[in-house]
């Protein structure tokens, strides 16, 4: 293997002081958890590499877990921040996604009645082939979208960002997102069963809420195509629809919504092949890997240009035993 170049050890260095435990053994849990994570390997099979047994990994993280993810979390950030630097205006897709786990339920959390699954919800933009993750949060029972959306966005801002266009997600369609999100521009995907027109349109509309009264409703821009999609191995005929408030030619929507979009569904799955196994049961250990492995994943976008995953979490893994060496021989 080619001797890992400066920025690539920059890099391992920075991923080994990121996720940092406190402890006498938290550096071995750090670096199990990371190797899990670079391997896409089971935690407790990794953490006998390091000299440290599953329980001890499982209690440090128990007892660390928020603390290191918020820290986490943050750094996720900073990485997006400094790629972006320079930066003043950008597009933002908000999506949401859901992770299920198999152990303790945790009350207040997810999307399941039996608390085995939870939602995140994120706000990514893509600069120069790169999607970086710009915020982050979990719902919890009672959280509706529109508050979802504010505080994704409050972050966004605060970050020093002017947001272009919002483009989001058809489960953030209600008539709370809508009156937030229509101070920007934005393009929003519509369940064609809400607005229940399956022909091409390209109009006015009011949406219909029963939860709302008349004078609470609220007016958009309503784009409904058909396109031709494979189901059940045969070629029919599928109504989309999308809502806005640009004043641009139906292509050139349709367009931009997919632009900011599509290479989402992307990053999720390279998130997810940074995503390491366990048997813990424990929602504070399940959402601590997620967020680590997010982390990974928005430091290979730093060099996913010049260097393939496989490559990636081959030079960081080596980088990691060099660290080792160094600090214990």
């Amino acid at each position: 293997m080619p001797i890992p170049s400066l920025n690539t050890q920059q890099i391992g260095y920075k991923l080994l002081s990121m996720s940092n435990f406190q402890g006498r053994k938290g550096e071995e849990v750090t670096k199990t958890l990371i190797s899990a994570s670079l391997h896409k390997d089971s935690v407790e099979n990794v953490s006998g590499a390091y000299n440290v047994s599953p329980q001890t990994v499982r209690n440090y993280v128990e007892e660390q877990g928020l603390q290191v993810a918020e820290k986490t979390l943050e750094q996720v950030k900073q990485i997006s921040l400094e790629t972006l630097k320079g930066v003043k205006e950008i597009e933002l897709s908000i999506d949401w996604t859901t992770i299920t786990w198999y152990g303790k339920p945790v009350e207040g959390l997810g999307s399941s009645e039996k608390g085995y699954s939870w939602n995140y919800a994120t706000a990514t933009t893509k600069y120069e082939g790169k999607i970086l993750i710009l915020a982050f949060i979990p719902q919890v029972n009672g959280m509706t979208k529109d508050e979802i959306v504010k505080v994704l966005i409050e972050q966004v801002v605060a970050m020093g960002f002017r947001i272009k266009l919002i483009a989001l997600d058809a489960g953030f369609y209600t008539v709370e997102v809508i009156k937030f999100v229509s101070q920007f521009n934005y393009i929003i995907g519509v369940p064609v069963g809400d607005v229940k027109i399956y022909e091409e349109f390209d109009g006015e509309h009011v949406t219909n809420s029963k939860r709302r009264s008349k004078d609470e409703q609220v007016k958009f821009r309503l784009i409904v195509y058909r396109r031709e999609k494979i189901k059940r191995k045969k070629m029919k005929v599928v109504c989309f629809a999308r809502a806005t408030n640009l004043d641009l030619p139906k292509n050139k929507v349709l367009e931009l919504y997919n632009k900011v979009r599509n290479p989402i569904e992307t990053s999720y799955r390279s998130v997810k092949s940074f995503l390491p196994f366990t048997c813990s049961t424990k929602f504070i250990f399940r959402m601590l890997i997620f967020l680590l492995a997010v982390l990974v994943y928005s430091l290979y976008t730093i060099l996913k240009d010049n260097v393939k995953m496989r490559t990636f979490k081959s030079l960081i893994s080596k980088i990691i035993e060099i660290y080792l060496r160094q600090r214990f021989i």
